[in-house]
């Protein structure tokens, strides 16, 4: 553990039920659904932590935690250190309040309190289990100190126009945060940048003595959603304490850096493609930085000819392929594929995410469309070709993804 974190506590909220992501949330909670072939989404949380240092960490856990807890068992688990004083502990809903489960990210900490008592860290660092980036948070807690700040936010730069839905900090010159809004419908813009708007990656560093003051007053606070973004960082800002954003940016390159919030289907779909251009803006190859998970026993993944006879060469363009795959005598152009995917003679795959064991059958179409793990496309049939009559049977998102719930019998 570095020593800039042995006076600090990591927390990570890893409990969203993930309505918006349905139907992929349907067996498992938002932070462990399958991300980019191989990974889960609270990979990329917790390789942060682990690739800054940080050894001692809390997850806060709410639905669906069996899978949650196998993945931790396997991949993170024989990281950290016991004798070290290293943990990474999950932590199910205390019923501290009148609520059964976590009312709300700030209810979350409240009903967990007593680590703050047993552990009397200085700083908590507060995280969220379901964003898709690269951070160094050592940095961002010395920008906090350096502040002399009670509570710093990471902030994303984004478009003014796509900040409605996120909680958008209005700031000065100096990135002290004068207005906290969530998802305003005339979104704050940054200094001297019109179009782009600063906002919250749901990444905080607390001074703890004011996060416990805060926590208790909101509890009391009738008529609080017991949120952060709504409540407790609003309060603050009103209240003139020095709250600060921290700008994440790519220093190397001089531009923002890459952060993806997976909230809807749509976004779950972009976030993936992004994986698959030539020149990537996240690199999933950065042995300085790798992200890590649990990859499990599979054979390597194949591509092959079908037969000489049929002259069907299998081709892979621009895309990921996970092990297991086999790819016989087919094409697949930019598109994700988990472990176990099964791409027939004669079939084409464009555009699409293929989760595990998809199985797609000899002179199929698949495009534009999200599989869920098991689905079976029969031969000949046509996916995302057809956006009414895919509407007849499957979902189609906003931007027009198929998406085809696991156990769909054709």
């Amino acid at each position: 553990m570095k020593p800039i974190f042995e006076k600090a506590l990591t927390v990570i909220m890893a409990g969203g039920r993930g309505e918006r992501l349905y139907p992929l949330t349907r067996d498992v909670a938002k932070p462990v659904v399958v991300f980019g072939g191989t990974y889960k989404i609270i990979d990329f949380t917790l390789s942060n932590c682990f690739n800054s240092g940080i050894r001692q960490i809390y997850l806060l856990t709410q639905y669906s935690n069996l899978t949650m807890t196998r993945h931790l068992r396997l991949a993170w688990d024989p990281l950290f250190r016991g004798e070290l004083d290293e943990f990474l502990e999950t932590l199910p809903p205390q019923h501290r309040s009148s609520e059964d489960w976590y009312h709300g990210t700030a209810d979350a900490i409240f009903q967990n309190i007593e680590i703050l008592e047993r552990h009397k860290p200085e700083w908590v660092i507060i995280l969220s289990g379901d964003h898709v980036y690269k951070m160094d948070y050592s940095k961002m807690l010395e920008y906090h100190l350096a502040k002399g700040a009670e509570l710093t936010i990471a902030a994303a730069e984004i478009e003014r126009a796509q900040a409605c839905e996120m909680g958008v900090m209005g700031v000065d010159s100096e990135m002290r945060v004068k207005a906290f809004v969530e998802k305003p419908q005339d979104p704050p813009s940054m200094p001297g940048n019109p179009h782009h708007s600063l906002v919250s990656m749901g990444v905080y560093v607390f001074n703890t003595a004011k996060l416990v003051r805060e926590l208790i007053r909101d509890a009391k606070t009738e008529g609080s959603q017991r949120d952060f973004g709504r409540n407790i960082i609003p309060n603050l800002v009103n209240n003139g304490e020095p709250v600060y954003a921290y700008p994440f940016r790519d220093e190397r390159h001089g531009k923002p850096a890459y952060w993806r919030d997976i909230g809807t289907l749509d976004s779950y779909y972009a976030a993936n493609l992004d994986l698959v251009d030539p020149y990537p803006v996240i690199n999933l190859y950065d042995t300085a930085w790798p992200i890590r998970t649990y990859f499990g026993q599979h054979p390597p993944a194949r591509i092959v000819d079908s037969s000489i006879d049929l002259g069907l060469h299998g081709k892979v363009v621009d895309s990921l392929i996970s092990s297991g795959c086999v790819i016989s005598g087919a094409l697949v152009e930019r598109s994700v594929l988990s472990p176990e995917v099964r791409v027939h003679t004669g079939a084409q795959v464009s555009e699409s995410i293929l989760m595990n064991g998809a199985d797609i059958g000899r002179r199929a179409r698949v495009h534009r469309a999200l599989l869920c793990p098991g689905v079976m496309i029969p031969d000949g049939a046509t996916v995302g070709l057809d956006a009414d009559t895919d509407r007849e049977r499957f979902i189609v998102t906003e931007q027009g993804v198929t998406v085809i719930p696991g156990g769909f019998e054709w």
